[in-house]
């Protein structure tokens, strides 16, 4: 489930790309599907990064010198890269996790090559609040969300980090039902009857890919959509525009 648009961020080869909070690998694995990239992939769950390491290794191409591919174990607080290491940066759907999210804000802008490229999801405002309105368990247990963003005071800390807006976008608009219905029936879950359909629906809509699903959730987005992206470049420190 890919959240993150790779056209905006226009992976090139050669680009050496960070996904910061990679979880179980979906984007970091893209990146190194997607183009001849170095492919990075930092998080603080060891678990999780093994579970990345299995999934990738279907798509290791051995015989491809331009690709490779990395994960890491660390703290989106202090990452162990120098300043200006990245030519592509994303960061999705991690901020909600993290107490010091304007830390880790700060640590994206420091390691973006000037004319580099930043991603950055969130879950949207309404979908997320009435979440929490449905279920105190969906943010109150250990490693939930500790917040909920409005978008444009996000944009606003992330330019201030010197950062420039590019554009936004909405997606995910049939996850947010499936997440209403977890929460509106949170005791049983998985095991409630809703709750199962509406997840077939979402596995066949992302293995299948049909026209009717794909149709139906870009005319959703805008309304629905869970997560916000919002994209930033960082100004060339010589001339003030993207590289």
């Amino acid at each position: 489930m890919i959240t993150v648009d790779f056209a905006t961020l226009a992976l090139r080869s050669g680009d050496k790309v960070l996904d910061l909070g990679c979880g179980e690998g979906r984007h970091v694995i893209g990146f190194y599907v997607e183009a001849d990239v170095h492919a990075i992939g930092v998080d603080l769950g060891f678990h999780d990064l093994q579970t990345s390491a299995k999934k990738f290794e279907p798509f290791r191409d051995a015989q491809n010198p331009r690709k490779a591919f990395h994960l890491a174990c660390s703290n989106a607080l202090k990452l162990p890269f120098a300043d200006g290491s990245f030519d592509k940066v994303v960061c999705s759907e991690v901020l909600e996790h993290i107490p010091d999210y304007h830390g880790a804000l700060r640590e994206i802008a420091r390691i973006l090559k000037p004319g580099g490229v930043a991603a950055i999801s969130v879950p949207r405002y309404v979908p997320e609040w009435i979440c929490w309105a449905l279920s105190d368990e969906y943010h109150s247990n250990e490693g939930g969300h500790l917040r909920i963003f409005k978008e444009h005071a996000l944009r606003r800390e992330i330019e201030a980090t010197g950062l420039n807006f590019i554009r936004r976008h909405w997606a995910h608009a049939l996850h947010s039902v499936y997440w209403w219905l977890q929460c509106a029936f949170w005791q049983t879950k998985e095991r409630n009857w809703l709750v199962q359909q509406w997840h077939k629906l979402l596995v066949w809509d992302m293995m299948e890919q049909p026209l009717l699903t794909n149709t139906l959730e870009r005319m959703l987005n805008p309304l629905i959509g869970k997560s916000v992206v919002l994209y930033f470049y960082k100004p060339s420190e010589q001339t003030g525009q993207t590289a």
